[in-house]
C-alpha cells in the first residue's frame, strides 16, 4: 500500500495491481483511495466486463460520462468534439463535432486525442481502470496512447489478472515512460498469519484461534473474498463460538467448511427467500449491473418482490450498489451462482434477459447476442451478433467486430450467400487489427459454396492474404492469388493487389522472370484505379517490390509518389508508401533512405493511430535500421520492449534478426546460433529476403569457430534460394562472409566464381550494399593467396563504403581485415588501424569482435591498450565476464542478472563460472571480496 501511495502522489503516474479474482485487488484499490495521497484529486473510475460491448473504450465511457458539471466552462479545442457520438451525456459541454474523416484509424487517433484533451481538463485526477484482463483492443489502445502523452496531473491506476492478462496489456505497462512514476504489485494469497488477522478484523474482536487461522487458510486458498464468504458461512450456520476475547469453530472433526467460493456462497442463497434467491439467479445470468427494472424483466416477479430480494441479497453482502445499478459484489460469486442453475432455467432466464436488456438506452447489442446464444435461440443470436458486428465497425472498434463475425461464421447456420458475405467482411475487418486471427479455414469453407465469380476472386484473394499473415503455406497463398486474379477482372484494384502480390520476390521457388511478369502487370492495371488512396497504396507495394530487384525504374516512381502522397490528409494507406519503400531500403542497404522513409511513416502514422499496424511495423522497421546502421546505445532494451508488445505478430521476426545480432556482438554465440538458425527455418519457407542476415551470421560463427565447410553445407539452400529469386541486391550482403568461409574451406575456386557471379547478377541493378560488400568479398580473394596490399586496398574501399550506408559494424569489420593484412605484412600503420577498429568494437559494445581483434594484436605483439572498464587484463577477464562479476558482488542472482544484461541464464552461469575460476574464488561472496580489492596497474 505505501509504495502505491507513494508513486500516487508523485503524478504523472502509472500503477499496476496485479492478482488473481478474489485476492483483493479492488479493494486494495478502494483503501489507496481514501489515502491522503488521493485527497483534493477527482476520482474517475471504469471496469472491463467480460461480455464484450460493440461500445469501444467502455471503462472510460463509465469513467468520463458523469463529468458534465466539472466540464462546464472548460477550454476544450475542437477536437474533443469528436467524443459527442460516445458520450451523449457531454454533449452540452462539448464542442460542436469535427467533419468526419474518410479514414477509421484517423478518426480513432482523433477520439484518443479528445479523451486526453477531457482528461487533462478535469485537472488534478486519478484514472481508475479495474479487469483490464477483459479490455477491448481500443482500450488497451488509448491506455497506450495516453502513457505515452499523460497530462502532468494525471494518475492511471490498472488492475489486472496475471493469469488471464493477454500480453499487449502486460506489455503497455510494463516499461512506461521514464518520466511517468511507476509502481507494479503482485497480491499473493494471505499466509496464516495474514488470514488470521483478516478473519479477526471480519469478526470485530482482537483475534482468533491459531487452529482456525490454519483451517480457513487452507479452505480459502488465502483468498481474502473466500475468507470473508467461508466467515459469513460460518455466522449463517452459528459454527462459531467465542474463544479467550476472540473466536473459534466449534470442533474441527464436526464441522465440514466447504472449500472455496462456489459451495460457501450457494449454501449462502439457499438460506434466503424464495424471491431473493430468484433475484440472484437472474443477477447471475446478466453478470453486470443492471437497474431494478431489468431484474424485473428476467425474474417475472412483481417490482415489489424483486425489491424486497434485492434488498436482502444488499443485506446478506452478496450484492451491491453502485449508481443506482445492482449486482453481485464480486464475479466470482456471480459465476458460483450461475453455475448452480439448472440448464433448463438457465436458458429460460437467458432468453428473458435478452428481452429485457433490450430496453436499456442505448441498447447494449452484446449483451443481446450473448444471452440469445446461451438461450439457444440460434436465428436470433445470429441476427443481434451481426447488428452488434455493424455497430462496432461504425465506432472503430474492428477487433470487436472481427470476433463477433468470426463467432457467428464459426457457429451459426447460414445460407451460403449470406456465408459469403460475412467471410468476406470478416477478412478486411481482420486485416486492420493488431492481433490477426487465424480465420483461414472459413475462407475454404465459403469457397465450398460456389459463390459468384466476383466473390470468389475476393475470397481468394484475401485468403492469400491471410495465409501470407499466418505464414503458414507460401505455395497454397501464391496458387491462391494467381487465381484470384482470374476472378477479378472486374475488380481492377483487387486484381492489382493480387498482381502485386504475386510479384513480390520473396517467395520461395519463384523465378525473377516471374516475378518481374507479375510486376509489369500490376503496373499496367493500377492506372485504371480510381479511388486514389488504393492506387498510391498499391504502386508504393509494387515500388517496394522493385527495390528489392535493383530495378533502376522504382527511384523516379518513389519521387512522383511521395510528392502526391505529401499533397494528400493522412491516411493508413497513404502512410503505407513511405513504410512500404523504407521497409525494403533497409534490406538494400540505403539506411539513410530507410530511416528518413520510415520516420515520416512512424510520424504520419501516428497521426492516424499511434498504436496501430502501421505505426508499430515503422517502430519494428526503424529498430532494425538502428541494428544495421549501428546505433546500438539502448537497442537491445527497445527491441525486447517491442518484442513483448509484438508477440503474436509477424513484425516479431523483424526484431529477432536484430536481437540476434546483438547476442552474437556480445559473444553469447549458442544463443545467437539457435535463434539464426530457427530465422533461417522460418526465411526458406516464408520469405527468402530475410535469408541474408542469418545466413551471413552463422557463416561468420562456422568461420571463428574452425567449422567453415558445416556452416556452407547448413545455408546452401538459403544462398541457393535467394539468388534463385533474383535478389542480388540483397544477396550481396553474404557475400564476403561466404568468400572466407569458401576459402576458410579450401574452395578457392568456388570463391572466385561467387564473386564473379555476384558481380554479373548485380550488373545495372540500384544496390547500395553492391560497391562495399564486393570490395569486401575482393579483398578476402586477394588476401587468401598473400596479396597484402592489394587486400588491404580492397578492405579498406570496403569500409569507405560501408560507412557511407552507414553499416558501422560491417566498417570495423574491414577495416579489422585491413589492419590483419598490414600485420601480415609488417606495416607500420597496422598499429595504429587495429586501435581505431578496437575503438569501434568499444563503442558498439560488440565483445565477440573486441576479444577476437584484441588477440590479433597480441599475436602480433602489439599493446592494444584496452580500457579496464573492458575487462581485468590483470586476470584474463573478458569484458563480459567482468560484467558479470560485478553485478554479482552486487547480490542479484544469475536470473536476475540475465534480465539486466539481456542474456540466457546459461550464458550468465558461463561468464561467471569462468570468472571465478579465473580469480581462483570458491563461492559468490569470496569473488565479491576480490573485487573489492584494488587493482594495480
Amino acid at each position: 500500500m505505501d509504495r502505491l501511495a507513494a508513486a500516487l502522489a508523485l503524478p504523472p503516474s502509472v500503477l499496476v495491481v496485479e492478482g488473481e479474482a478474489g485476492i483483493g485487488k479492488s479493494r486494495l484499490v478502494t483503501e489507496l483511495l481514501a489515502r491522503p495521497e488521493a485527497a483534493g484529486r477527482r476520482i474517475l473510475s471504469g471496469g472491463c466486463g467480460q461480455i464484450r460491448e460493440p461500445f469501444p473504450l467502455g471503462p472510460l465511457v463509465e469513467a468520463l460520462r458523469s463529468t458534465g458539471g466539472e466540464l462546464a466552462g472548460a477550454a476544450l479545442s475542437p477536437v474533443a468534439g469528436a467524443l459527442r457520438g460516445l458520450f451523449p451525456e457531454l454533449a452540452h459541454v462539448l464542442p460542436k463535432p469535427p467533419e468526419p474523416l474518410d479514414d477509421r484509424a484517423a478518426e480513432r487517433h482523433r477520439l484518443f486525442r479528445g479523451l486526453g484533451e477531457v482528461l487533462a481538463a478535469l485537472g488534478p485526477a486519478v484514472l481508475v481502470v479495474e479487469d483490464a484482463h477483459w479490455a477491448d483492443e481500443q482500450t488497451v489502445e488509448f491506455l497506450s496512447y495516453l502513457l505515452g502523452n499523460q497530462p502532468g496531473s494525471l494518475s492511471i491506476v490498472v488492475t489486472y489478472r496475471g493469469e488471464e492478462v493477454p500480453a499487449g496489456v502486460r506489455a503497455l505497462t510494463a516499461r512506461p515512460r521514464d518520466v511517468l512514476t511507476h509502481e507494479h504489485v503482485v497480491l499473493a494469497p494471505l499466509d496464516e498469519g495474514q488470514t488470521r488477522a483478516l478473519a479477526a478484523a471480519i469478526l470485530g474482536s482482537e483475534e482468533v484461534s491459531a487452529e482456525f487461522a490454519a483451517h480457513l487458510c487452507v479452505r480459502a486458498s488465502g483468498l481474502p473474498l473466500a475468507i470473508q464468504e467461508l466467515l459469513a458461512l460460518l455466522r449463517t450456520r452459528g459454527a462459531l463460538i467465542p474463544w479467550a476475547g476472540g473466536w473459534a469453530r466449534r470442533t474441527l472433526d464436526a464441522l465440514d467448511v466447504p472449500s472455496g467460493v462456489r459451495s460457501s456462497v450457494r449454501e449462502r442463497v439457499g438460506r434466503l427467500s424464495p424471491a431473493a434467491r430468484a433475484v440472484t439467479e437472474a443477477a447471475a445470468v446478466l453478470q453486470l449491473a443492471v437497474p431494478l427494472a431489468v431484474l424485473i424483466g428476467v425474474t417475472g416477479l412483481p417490482p415489489a418482490a424483486v425489491a424486497d430480494g434485492v434488498d436482502e441479497a444488499l443485506d446478506a453482502g452478496l450484492f451491491a450498489e453502485r449508481e443506482g445499478m445492482v449486482g453481485f459484489r464480486h464475479v466470482l460469486a456471480a459465476q458460483a451462482v450461475y453455475e448452480g442453475v439448472p440448464l433448463g432455467r438457465r436458458q429460460t432466464l437467458h432468453a428473458a434477459a435478452a428481452d429485457a436488456v433490450q430496453g436499456l438506452v442505448p441498447v447494449p447489442l452484446g449483451q443481446v447476442a450473448h444471452h440469445l446464444r446461451q438461450a439457444g435461440r440460434d436465428d436470433d443470436w445470429v441476427t443481434a451478433a451481426r447488428r452488434a458486428a455493424d455497430q462496432a465497425v461504425e465506432l472503430g472498434d474492428d477487433a470487436e467486430a472481427a470476433r463477433l463475425l468470426e463467432d457467428v461464421l464459426r457457429r451459426g447456420r447460414l445460407p451460403e450467400p449470406v456465408q459469403a458475405e460475412l467471410t468476406v467482411r470478416l477478412g478486411w475487418i481482420a486485416t486492420e487489427v493488431l492481433h490477426v486471427p487465424d480465420i483461414c479455414d472459413l475462407f475454404a469453407a465459403a469457397l465450398q459454396g460456389e459463390p459468384p465469380r466476383a466473390v470468389r476472386g475476393e475470397l481468394r484473394l484475401l485468403l492469400a492474404l491471410h495465409l501470407n499473415l499466418a505464414r503458414s503455406d507460401p505455395a497454397r497463398e501464391r496458387r491462391e492469388m494467381a487465381a484470384a486474379v482470374d476472378d477479378l477482372g472486374d475488380r481492377p484494384e483487387l486484381a492489382a493487389w493480387a498482381m502485386m502480390a504475386l510479384g513480390l520476390p520473396t517467395a520461395p521457388g519463384t523465378s525473377l522472370d516471374e516475378h518481374v511478369a507479375w510486376l509489369d502487370r500490376a503496373l499496367e492495371t493500377v492506372p485504371a484505379i480510381g479511388e486514389p488512396t488504393m492506387r498510391l497504396y498499391l504502386q508504393g507495394k509494387i515500388v517496394m517490390a522493385l527495390v528489392l530487384i535493383g530495378d533502376p525504374r522504382w527511384r523516379d516512381l518513389a519521387e512522383g509518389m511521395e510528392q502526391e502522397v505529401a499533397g494528400l490528409p493522412a491516411h493508413r494507406r497513404t502512410v503505407n508508401v513511405p513504410f512500404s519503400i523504407g521497409a525494403a531500403a533497409v534490406l538494400t542497404g540505403d539506411h539513410h533512405l530507410a530511416r528518413r522513409l520510415l520516420t515520416i511513416a512512424l510520424e504520419r502514422g501516428a497521426e492516424i493511430d499511434a498504436t496501430g499496424p502501421i505505426a508499430v511495423r515503422s517502430r519494428a522497421s526503424l529498430l532494425q535500421v538502428a541494428y544495421l546502421s549501428g546505433a546500438w546505445e539502448g537497442l537491445a532494451r527497445e527491441l525486447k520492449e517491442l518484442g513483448e508488445e509484438l508477440s503474436e505478430r509477424p513484425e516479431r521476426d523483424t526484431l529477432a534478426l536484430a536481437t540476434a545480432g546483438l547476442l552474437l556482438a556480445e559473444g553469447d554465440l549458442d544463443a545467437a546460433r539457435s535463434r539464426f538458425l530457427d530465422q533461417m527455418r522460418i526465411g526458406l519457407t516464408t520469405d527468402t529476403a530475410d535469408l541474408p542476415f542469418p545466413a551471413t551470421a552463422l557463416l561468420r560463427l562456422g568461420i571463428a569457430r574452425g567449422t567453415a565447410p558445416a556452416a556452407l553445407a547448413e545455408t546452401a539452400e538459403a544462398v541457393a534460394a535467394w539468388e534463385a529469386n533474383g535478389l542480388w541486391p540483397l544477396g550481396v550482403r553474404a557475400l564476403p562472409a561466404l568468400t572466407e568461409a569458401l576459402l576458410a574451406a579450401g574452395r578457392r575456386e568456388e570463391a572466385a566464381g561467387a564473386v564473379a557471379r555476384y558481380e554479373s547478377g548485380l550488373r545495372g541493378l540500384d544496390a547500395p550494399l553492391a560497391v562495399p560488400a564486393l570490395e569486401h568479398a575482393r579483398g578476402h580473394l586477394a588476401a587468401g593467396t598473400g596479396r597484402w596490399p592489394e587486400a588491404v586496398a580492397h578492405f579498406t574501399a570496403a569500409a569507405a563504403g560501408y560507412e557511407l550506408l552507414p553499416a558501422a559494424y560491417e566498417a570495423a569489420q574491414a577495416r579489422e581485415q585491413a589492419a590483419a593484412c598490414l600485420l601480415e605484412a609488417g606495416d607500420d600503420t597496422a598499429e595504429p588501424a587495429l586501435k581505431a577498429v578496437l575503438a569501434e568494437y568499444e563503442r558498439l559494445e560488440a565483445r565477440w569482435d573486441l576479444d577476437r581483434a584484441t588477440q590479433l594484436g597480441r599475436l602480433h605483439g602489439l599493446r592494444t591498450g584496452r580500457r579496464r572498464g573492458s575487462g581485468d587484463p590483470e586476470r584474463g577477464l573478458t569484458a563480459r565476464q567482468w560484467e558479470v562479476a560485478r553485478l554479482v558482488a552486487t547480490g542479484l542472482t544469475n536470473q536476475q542478472i540475465a534480465r539486466e544484461l539481456f542474456l540466457s541464464a546459461k550464458t550468465v552461469d558461463k561468464h561467471l563460472s569462468a570468472a571465478m575460476q579465473k580469480f581462483g574464488a570458491r563461492s559468490r561472496t569470496e569473488l565479491a571480496r576480490h573485487l573489492e580489492r584494488p587493482i594495480h596497474d
